[in-house]
């Protein structure tokens, strides 16, 4: 299977993004919180977690035991702790976008790079959706990456009103 559609999407908010968030001038946005009393900030280090999180699970589920054990950072509020211990607040932010840019365009070079006969490979989420194929989690990161882009946007809306 190729993902192309997911790759090519992946670039395209790279890019996007990256000048729209290196141009946030207010630096009081940096304080302005969503709805899970996430900052742009930490929203953005939760992504850096993700493409790390995501970018493991996709070399392990090639090459270990299936079904895969590998922990899952997001349950049980375990993702608001590395937010905390790694203190994306005070991460210097154009430092912090070029992580998150760069993390994402290797992750679309691991991508492309998937071996096709390992694509039914599981990992075991410990979550109510159960086993997740290597598959279904790279083509879920697209939403998954979206999906807080969209609450930075949202953010950034109600900033301005």
């Amino acid at each position: 299977m190729e993902f192309t559609n997911v790759t090519t999407a992946l670039l395209r908010g790279v890019a996007k993004w990256e000048t729209r968030l290196m141009n946030l001038k207010d630096t009081s946005l940096f304080e302005k919180q969503n709805d899970q009393n996430r900052t742009i900030k930490q929203i953005l280090g939760h992504m850096v977690d993700s493409a790390s999180n995501n970018l493991h699970r996709i070399i392990h589920l090639q090459y270990e035991k299936n079904p895969l054990t590998f922990p899952n950072y997001a349950i049980n509020g375990n993702n608001d702790r590395w937010i905390a211990i790694q203190n994306y607040q005070d991460e210097n932010w154009g430092n912090l976008v070029q992580l998150w840019k760069y993390i994402n365009i290797h992750l679309v070079h691991t991508i492309n790079n998937v071996d096709p006969v390992r694509l039914k490979n599981e990992w075991i989420s410990g979550t109510e959706y159960g086993n997740i194929s290597l598959e279904e989690m790279i083509t879920d990161y697209l939403r998954h990456f979206h999906l807080h882009l969209d609450e930075i946007q949202v953010i950034i809306i109600r900033a301005e009103r």
